[in-house]
């Protein structure tokens, strides 16, 4: 699996950070999670085509992780796409990207794809979708409004991502063994989000082989991630445009 880091911020992520958002790639199969800010652009800077995506996956309904999602719909269509659009995610979350599209006149939008709603239980390892041998679970997670954590599995390999929230067991159990896991980052603030220390107890508490942290403020510094590193020795900042290959040669 290849995951693209589209954007590593938090909602004010500073100059050098968009919105948070990534793609899991295998094979035939690209997923993009979230939407903040236009997607599509990252994805075009990542060598990936917009129009081309296999589902797109919708953790929360935060403006940092959802504003986008109209923009991310039009360039799909205006890049040819005619296929549907698969979309997953809560049902709290789906009913703002829908009224969130309403608010756009689209009726002379010619050829416009169909989009494709479908709601993902609020339940640990809640199956969303089976997607060509690549297989996506959802756990709720600790945030002030309905989010879920995501685990992407493929041949033997698995990513987890924590999506926003405080340090929470569901997590760990969301990431248990799993070669990657991607980890918010924010800061330390409880019910809500998570330091780098904190992201680095829960890898370690999953038996996570590595730990990126994203969703990063504008003071993302050397320090915090020295303070992760010290319990969790595999850790480090993801970046704008990283892009982390897991398993194979």
């Amino acid at each position: 699996m290849t995951v693209h880091l589209l954007g590593t911020g938090s909602a004010d992520g500073g100059p050098d950070r968009t919105t948070t958002m990534l793609t899991v790639e295998h094979g035939p199969t690209t997923v993009l999670v979230d939407c903040g800010g236009d997607a599509g652009q990252r994805m075009l800077s990542a060598g990936l085509a917009p129009e081309d995506l296999t589902a797109v996956v919708l953790t929360h309904e935060h403006p940092d992780h959802l504003a986008g999602f109209p923009l991310l719909v039009e360039k799909m269509w205006l890049r040819g796409r005619t296929a549907p659009i698969d979309v997953y995610g809560l049902a709290p979350t789906l009913a703002k990207a829908r009224a969130l599209f309403a608010v756009f006149s689209t009726d002379g939008w010619e050829g416009l794809p169909e989009i494709r709603y479908h709601d993902v239980e609020a339940a640990p390892g809640a199956h969303v979708v089976d997607l060509g041998g690549v297989e996506i679970t959802a756990t709720p997670v600790d945030h002030p409004v309905p989010t879920i954590g995501l685990c992407f599995a493929a041949d033997g390999m698995r990513v987890a991502y924590s999506c926003d929230t405080a340090p929470t067991d569901a997590v760990a159990d969301l990431a248990r063994g799993a070669d990657l896991l991607i980890h918010e980052a924010t800061g330390s603030t409880p019910g809500v989000h998570s330091s780098p220390k904190e992201a680095a107890q829960v890898a370690a508490d999953a038996g996570a082989g590595r730990l990126v942290l994203v969703h990063a403020p504008p003071d993302a510094s050397d320090d915090g991630l020295a303070a992760a590193r010290a319990v969790f020795a595999e850790t480090s900042w993801g970046w704008d445009g990283a892009q982390i290959e897991v398993g194979g040669a």
